[in-house]
């Protein structure tokens, strides 16, 4: 399996990097991570919260859609 940055892969690493660049969105992770039991529920509502402002799928500024698993292993360390 090829690797990209030490991530699954390109769309992981870029997720991560925004998550935990960008001071908005790393509290808003950290706080789903807080209200949560679960990282996979955590992450789930991380995106729910993110794509309901237009109903579509949520992308970082690059392009790199946040989904369900590549936003729980951004928060692997939360």
């Amino acid at each position: 399996m090829t690797r990209y940055n030490g991530h699954k892969n390109w769309n992981y690493w870029n997720v991560s990097l925004w998550i935990n660049n960008e001071e908005g969105l790393y509290y808003l992770a950290l706080n789903c991570v807080k209200r949560n039991r679960t990282k996979s529920e955590a992450a789930k509502q991380f995106v729910e919260l993110l794509s309901s402002s237009n109903g579509l799928a949520p992308k970082t500024r690059d392009g790199a859609v946040y989904t369900i698993p590549s936003v729980r292993a951004a928060m692997s360390e939360m």
